[in-house]
C-alpha cells in the first residue's frame, strides 16, 4: 500500500482547508439557521474547482485519485456537512454514471458543464417503496419512437432544488427487473413532464436541500439513455457502480466529521475546569478521548486502503461498503462522546457538537443503510 498523493494533491487540500477555515466555518451556523447555502460561497467552490473533483482533465475537472476526493472531503466535512454535500453529486452519484458507462457526446454534452459548476447533478433512484430495496423502483420508461416516457415518482433526492440534470433509473422491462429490465437516463430539468416536488423537512442537514421530482408522462430524448441503446436494462449495474463510490465519500466525511468533533473534545478537556482541575485529567474523559481516537485511526486507514485499492483498479465493493459501514457507525459513536464531553454545553446550539451529532446519524442511512452494507459484505463472504 501507498497513501501517498502528489504535489497538486497536496496544494488542493491546502487550499481547502483554508477555504473551510476562512470562509466555511465562520458562516456554519448562518447556513444550519437559515437553510441555506449563500450564492457567493457556491460561486468560491466553483473558482476553486470543487465542483470538478473527479472528472477527468479532458472534461474540465481536476481528475483527482479516489484518495485525494477522500482527502478533499475529509477536510471539507471539518465543518457544516452541507457544504460538501452541494458538491458531491456532482462528483459522485450525480455525475459518475455518465463517466463510467455514457457515450462520448453525453460526456462531451455533460460532463463539461457539471466540472465547471454550470451545472448540478443529481441521482434518482430512492422512491416511496424502494430504498434499501432499490430493484423495486416502479418509476417506469416506455418507448415511443425517439423518446422514452417516463412515469412515476422519486423522493428524498440530494440537491433537487438546485440540479439541472438527473442520472434517473427507470423500469423498461418489468419482467426482466433488475436482471436486464432497468434503465438510466439523463433527465434535464426543464424536459417536459418532468417536475421538482415538495422539499422535506430534515432533522439535521438544514442546508442541504431534498425533495422528491414527478414524472409525468416526461419525455426523454433516445439519445439520453446512458451509454445508448446497448445499456438499455442495464442501468442498475450502472447504479451500483456509482454506489460503490459514493459510500467511499459517505466514509470519507464521517472520519472528517469525528476528527472534528476529536480536536473539540480534546481542546474542551483541556479549557474546562471542574473540581478544581481540567476534566482530561480525569480518567473517564482520557478513556472516551482514547477510544474516540483508536476508532477514528482504524476507520481512515480502513477507507484509505479501499480508495488506494480502487486507484489500482480493483472492484471495492466489500471493501467500500466495510469502510462505509464501520466509518459511519464509529462517528455516531464519537458524536455521542463528544456530546458527553462538553455536558450541557454539547446539548446547547451555542456549540456546534450538537448539529455534528444529529448530521451524523444521516450517514448510517443514505448510500445504503448499515444493514444493507452486512447484506453486502455477507454475500462477498459467502460467494463461491
Amino acid at each position: 500500500m501507498d497513501f501517498t498523493i502528489s504535489e497538486e494533491t497536496r496544494m488542493m487540500l491546502s487550499t481547502v482547508k483554508r477555504f473551510v477555515e476562512r470562509d466555511l466555518e465562520p458562516i456554519s451556523r448562518k447556513v444550519e439557521e437559515e437553510g441555506r447555502i449563500p450564492v457567493e460561497i457556491v460561486d468560491k467552490m466553483r473558482k476553486l474547482g470543487l465542483f470538478g473533483l473527479s472528472i477527468p482533465q479532458e472534461y474540465g475537472g481536476l481528475g483527482l485519485s479516489t484518495l485525494g476526493e477522500m482527502l478533499v472531503y475529509e477536510e471539507l466535512t471539518k465543518t457544516n456537512a452541507c457544504f460538501r454535500s452541494r458538491i458531491g453529486t456532482s462528483n459522485g452519484i450525480g455525475s459518475m454514471g455518465i463517466l463510467f458507462d455514457g457515450t462520448l457526446e453525453q460526456k462531451e454534452k455533460y460532463l463539461p458543464r457539471i466540472a465547471a459548476g454550470e451545472w448540478t447533478a443529481a441521482f434518482a433512484l430512492s422512491e416511496p417503496e424502494a430504498g434499501s430495496d432499490a430493484a423495486n423502483i416502479k418509476t417506469t420508461a416506455e418507448f415511443q419512437g425517439d423518446h422514452y416516457v417516463l412515469n412515476g415518482r422519486k423522493h428524498f433526492i440530494t440537491n433537487a432544488d438546485c440540479a439541472h440534470v438527473f442520472t434517473t433509473l427507470a423500469v423498461t422491462d418489468k419482467a426482466r427487473g433488475s436482471r436486464g429490465g432497468i434503465t438510466a437516463f439523463v433527465v434535464e430539468n426543464g424536459m417536459p413532464g418532468f417536475s421538482v416536488g415538495k422539499t422535506e423537512k430534515k432533522m439535521g442537514f438544514n442546508g442541504s436541500a431534498v425533495a422528491e421530482l414527478l414524472f409525468d408522462n416526461c419525455r426523454v430524448p433516445v439519445e439520453n439513455v446512458i451509454g445508448g441503446e446497448a445499456m438499455v436494462g442495464l442501468g442498475f449495474k450502472t447504479a451500483m457502480r456509482v454506489i460503490d463510490k459514493g459510500r467511499l465519500a459517505i466514509a470519507a466525511c464521517a472520519v472528517g466529521a469525528a476528527q472534528k468533533l476529536l480536536d473539540m473534545s480534546v481542546r474542551y478537556a483541556k479549557q474546562r475546569v471542574q473540581f478544581s482541575k481540567p476534566i482530561g485529567e480525569f480518567q473517564f474523559i482520557q478513556g472516551m478521548l482514547a477510544d474516540m481516537a483508536t476508532e477514528l485511526y482504524a476507520a481512515r486507514q480502513m477507507l484509505y486502503n479501499a480508495s488506494w485499492l480502487r486507484d489500482q483498479g480493483r472492484n471495492v465493493t466489500a471493501e467500500a461498503s466495510m469502510a462505509k459501514l464501520f466509518a459511519t457507525e464509529m462517528a455516531c459513536r464519537v458524536a455521542d462522546k463528544a456530546v458527553q464531553i462538553h455536558g450541557g454545553m454539547g446539548y446547547m446550539k451555542e456549540l456546534s457538537v450538537e448539529m455534528y451529532y444529529r448530521d451524523l446519524r444521516l450517514y448510517r442511512i443514505y448510500e445504503g443503510t448499515s444493514e444493507i452494507q452486512r447484506i453486502v459484505i455477507a454475500r462477498d463472504l459467502l460467494k463461491d
